[in-house]
């Protein structure tokens, strides 16, 4: 009997353990719903407030490490909400640190800030009429890609979370980066920068979540891709040196014109017949020709311009290659001398698989699992892939296109038609908020090794 009884305590107190701890994740599943449900009524609350944020911002636009007057705010935001804020960081950054009230990892959450240099020609009540000199052109400066939407959404996800400090199980460190389109003349990218001043350490991040309005991209709807998902950029930059003649007399010349011409044409041999393009697609575009002053002079040397993209660095090396070649000896050819420079911009932006096969239910979750779909790779570029060569990331669109506009009328990214719905900001705010929230609840199932 000593050993039957003995037998059966232990079993009593598996079962009080056990009912214990089902209750107590009954009770953490509750708490986590009730969390989720607040963070949804929330955001639609804050809509206006979000609202009201990114028009001023597009009023108010400014370049890349210009950004002090939209840093101001946005600091003044954050400390009015109890986040520990450092200012300053790459020229312009804002960082704010929400400590939740339970113990856990720290999830990163981003937003860019800065404008282009572009004249608007939408009609809005908040349209920007604001003016620059930029690479010696008069231009105007417009948020023409949405990082005022993407701002103002981030501001109102500190606000949702900052209200829930004490359910959240980790840290969230909310970064406002500037120049995520680049600065003229230099050779360094907002993100880039904040990586090197350490906005991933000091408390070290554990995963970092992006995403990017669409403006063709349904309105309500998100896309993503695991993997590879936007293309690495390089800047190129082909100098062809010839011998200056009369136009009359092109005998006596060494004409880079006509050099160049040749050369770009060859360029296009590289993607449709060096690369193995069923791996994965790539791009060379020549973007400028400078060259010649009159109408009847040869000139002594011309300048291209161009842009390389690519998912993989075996293409990226073939292609940086081949262009060096075919510059060097088709201008040989011709009694020509070429120089070539290549310059690495963005990293390929690269979703971390087992994040995203991870995080995506929340996403389907948050808008409807009919609405998140995978987008095609994307031949445009962006320096959240900084972040994600050192943390595991996962970046996404968030539709922004109004209902009813055909796909072909959506006006694209980067031109003075740009246009948004701001009905999508509700989605936008409740997706971040939500997907960190999530991570930092389910820690246990986190990333790829």
């Amino acid at each position: 009997m000593k050993n039957l009884t003995a037998s059966r305590k232990p079993h009593r107190n598996g079962l009080l353990w056990a009912t214990g701890f089902f209750i107590g994740s009954i009770s953490s599943l509750y708490s986590q719903s009730a969390l989720k449900q607040e963070i949804s009524r929330d955001a639609a609350a804050i809509e206006s407030k979000v609202i009201a944020w990114r028009r001023d911002f597009h009023q108010h636009p400014e370049l890349g490490n210009q950004e002090v007057r939209t840093a101001g705010i946005v600091a003044a935001h954050l400390k009015s909400l109890g986040l520990e804020v450092k200012e300053g960081v790459a020229v312009t950054g804002v960082v704010g640190l929400l400590k939740g009230g339970k113990p856990g990892p720290v999830v990163a959450l981003r937003a860019d800030m800065d404008a282009l240099p572009v004249t608007e020609r939408v009609d809005l009540p908040f349209k920007s009429t604001v003016t620059t000199t930029f690479n010696d052109q008069k231009t105007g400066v417009m948020h023409a890609c949405g990082h005022d939407a993407h701002v103002a959404m981030l501001m109102g996800v500190a606000e949702i979370l900052a209200k829930r400090k004490n359910e959240i199980p980790g840290t969230i460190k909310f970064i406002f980066q500037p120049a995520e389109e680049g600065i003229s003349g230099l050779d360094t990218y907002g993100a880039k920068q904040m990586v090197e001043e350490g906005v991933l350490e000091n408390p070290a991040v554990t995963a970092i979540f992006g995403l990017h309005i669409s403006s063709v991209v349904e309105s309500g709807h998100i896309r993503y891709r695991p993997g590879a998902t936007m293309a690495s950029v390089d800047e190129f930059r082909i100098a062809v040196h010839g011998k200056q003649s009369h136009g009359a007399r092109p005998w006596t010349s060494v004409d880079p014109v006509v050099t160049s011409a040749q050369i770009v044409s060859s360029l296009q041999t590289i993607v449709s017949r060096n690369l193995d393009i069923s791996s994965s697609p790539a791009v060379v575009t020549i973007g400028a020709i400078h060259g010649g002053i009159r109408y009847n002079i040869i000139p002594e040397s011309v300048e291209m311009l161009g842009t390389i993209r690519t998912f993989s660095d075996d293409h990226q090396k073939l292609i940086h290659k081949r262009i060096g070649e075919i510059a060097t000896h088709v201008a040989q050819s011709a009694g020509a001398k070429s120089d070539v420079r290549i310059d690495k911009m963005y990293p390929v932006t690269y979703n971390d698989p087992k994040l995203t096969e991870v995080m995506v239910p929340t996403l389907e979750k948050v808008a409807g699992a009919d609405k998140v779909q995978i987008f095609p790779l994307q031949t445009g570029a962006e320096d959240f892939s900084y972040y994600q060569k050192k943390v595991p990331g996962l970046f996404f669109f968030l539709g922004a296109k109004k209902p009813g506009i055909p796909l072909e009328e959506a006006p694209p990214h980067h031109t003075p038609d740009f246009y948004i719905d701001e009905a999508s900001f509700v989605l936008g705010v409740k997706s971040l908020a939500t997907l960190a929230v999530d991570f930092l609840q389910s820690k246990h199932k986190l990333i790829s090794p």
